[in-house]
C-alpha cells in the first residue's frame, strides 16, 4: 500500500502498511474526513514523520488525542499552530522548561522547532473528529503508533523516551531500558501537573543524556 508519508518512515513501516488493520483504518479514515468535519487537515496527518525522518530521531515525546478544537491539531503531539491559544498541558511543559532550563516562555505553542531537531511528537492517535475527543480511538491508530515505538525501539539506540502520564507509560512499557533512557512522569494537564510533572527536569535529563551519547541536545 502507497502511503504517503516521509520515505525513511516508508521504509522502517512498509511491513505495516500491508496488514489488514491498517488498510481498514485507512478506509475508515476516508470515510470520516469525506463525510465529518475531522482534524488535522489531511495533509498534516503524518507531520511528525515527515518533520522528524526516522534516521534523526532522537527524542520521542508521546500525546494521546489530538486536539479537536478549530486549528489546533498540527499534526504534532502537544503542539498547536502558531496563530492558536497555547493549550493548558502545553503551557505546563513551557513552565518546566522555563524552571528546568530557564527559558523564558514561547510567544507560540507551535512545535514544529523540535520536531526538526529529532523530537518524534506522536499521538497515540492520529486523527480526531471535531469536538469529540476520543471518537477515532480503537479503529487501529493505536497499533499502528504502536508498531513505530517498537521499530524505534528495536532498530535505534540512545533515544530518550519521554512518557507522561498512565496511558503513555503504558503504550511505552515495552521499551528497552538498557539501549534507551526512558523518563516516566505524571501528565502536564492541569489535573496532574502538580504529581510529578513539574520538577520532574525531563529536559535537561534529556539534553544530558544525549550529550553523553554524542549527540546534539535539544535547544527546547
Amino acid at each position: 500500500m502507497n502511503v504517503k508519508i516521509e520515505e525513511s518512515w516508508q521504509t522502517v513501516l512498509q511491513d505495516e502498511f500491508e496488514k489488514p488493520y491498517f488498510k481498514n483504518l485507512v478506509s475508515f479514515v476516508k470515510d470520516e474526513y469525506n463525510s465529518e468535519k475531522v482534524y488535522p487537515p489531511g495533509n498534516q496527518i503524518f507531520n511528525a514523520f515527515w518533520m522528524c525522518p526516522f534516521d534523526e530521531v532522537k527524542v520521542v515525546i508521546l500525546g494521546q488525542d489530538p486536539y479537536h478544537g478549530p486549528k489546533q491539531a498540527n499534526g504534532l503531539a502537544f503542539s498547536v499552530s502558531d496563530d492558536v491559544r497555547i493549550p493548558p498541558s502545553l503551557v505546563n511543559i513551557f513552565k518546566e522548561i522555563k524552571s528546568d532550563l530557564g527559558k523564558d516562555l514561547p510567544p507560540t505553542g507551535n512545535l514544529e522547532r523540535w520536531a526538526q531537531q529529532g523530537v518524534l511528537l506522536l499521538n497515540a492517535t492520529l486523527t480526531v473528529r471535531a469536538g469529540n475527543a476520543g471518537s477515532h480511538q480503537k479503529k487501529g491508530w493505536e497499533e499502528f503508533t504502536d508498531a513505530v515505538v517498537k521499530k524505534v525501539n528495536e532498530l535505534k539506540e540512545h533515544v530518550v523516551f519521554m512518557l507522561w502520564g498512565a496511558y503513555a507509560q503504558k503504550k511505552g512499557a515495552f521499551i528497552d531500558r538498557n539501549k534507551h533512557l526512558v523518563l516516566e512522569a505524571a501528565h502536564p494537564s492541569p489535573f496532574a501537573a502538580d504529581r510529578g510533572f513539574f520538577g520532574s527536569r525531563h529536559f535537561s535529563k534529556a539534553n544530558e543524556y544525549l550529550i553523553a551519547h554524542g549527540k546534539e541536545p535539544i535547544d527546547w
